[in-house]
């Protein structure tokens, strides 16, 4: 992977990588970032530290926070930065999953953040690379949450949206389904069982379904699992502030 596993740099690239690793598990993507770079000086296709830049770039763009007058540009760029750099890792190795996935989850990110025209015009290319990620790996949990998700955005514009993106945009929304969101978040779920955001986002299906015990299960198992990404005291509380919300439902 990467290509450059027999060059004169390969020692000093698994350092760079290693080191860029435990920044990011630091909660240090910035720092992370910088090393990364380092890495691509010596070997501009390196498919490990492109997946790894667009990763660190989506966690920059998701710290931003939005009491900030520019936070919707500044975390538009960061996730434009990841998408970047999730499309040259396809090209570098275009029979791996995670620069697939890091281009559906920086497009989704930045979808996120972006008015219902912006998400209309992005939605089947963020649908192309997760099911192509899903693809390559079967049994990457990250994916199938990118795409429950996506099938919970796309439910969520409904019937009335979806005609009115016919006219006003001049494209068909894909469709998708609550029923499948709960799908593939479960699927997310049981391959990455300790991944906190898995849980929230499926909760917040089953709010949607108004499946308050099935919701209430996940949020309550978010409760007891400790934090390992930069944004899980965030998802914490949020899932929180979504338990009181259905605590009499």
């Amino acid at each position: 992977m990467g290509g450059c596993a027999n060059c004169p740099h390969s020692a000093d690239i698994a350092r760079l990588i290693r080191q860029a690793d435990l920044l990011y598990a630091k909660f240090r993507p910035k720092e992370a970032a910088v090393e990364l770079q380092k890495v691509l000086r010596l070997d501009p296709r390196n498919h490990e530290a492109l997946a790894r830049l667009s990763r660190a770039h989506i966690d920059i763009g998701d710290s931003i926070p939005e009491s900030q007058a520019d936070w919707q540009e500044r975390k538009i760029r960061e996730y434009r930065s990841a998408e970047n750099y999730a499309r040259r890792a396809i090209e570098a190795d275009p029979e791996s999953t995670w620069g697939y996935f890091y281009l559906a989850a920086s497009l989704g990110t930045r979808a996120g953040v972006s008015p219902v025209e912006k998400q209309v015009e992005m939605a089947e290319e963020i649908r192309r690379a997760v099911e192509k990620a899903i693809a390559l790996d079967p049994q990457n949990g990250f994916a199938y949450h990118v795409y429950g998700v996506w099938h919970r955005r796309m439910a969520e514009i409904g019937a009335i949206s979806r005609v009115f993106a016919s006219i006003l945009y001049g494209r068909s929304l894909p469709g998708g389904s609550l029923e499948e969101s709960v799908e593939f978040l479960k699927k997310a779920v049981s391959l990455n069982p300790s991944v906190i955001v898995s849980r929230l986002e499926l909760a917040r299906t089953h709010v949607a379904r108004h499946e308050w015990a099935a919701a209430r299960a996940q949020l309550n198992a978010v409760a007891q699992l400790p934090v390992k990404f930069s944004d899980d005291a965030k998802h914490k509380r949020h899932a929180l502030e979504l338990q009181e919300e259905i605590k009499d439902r």
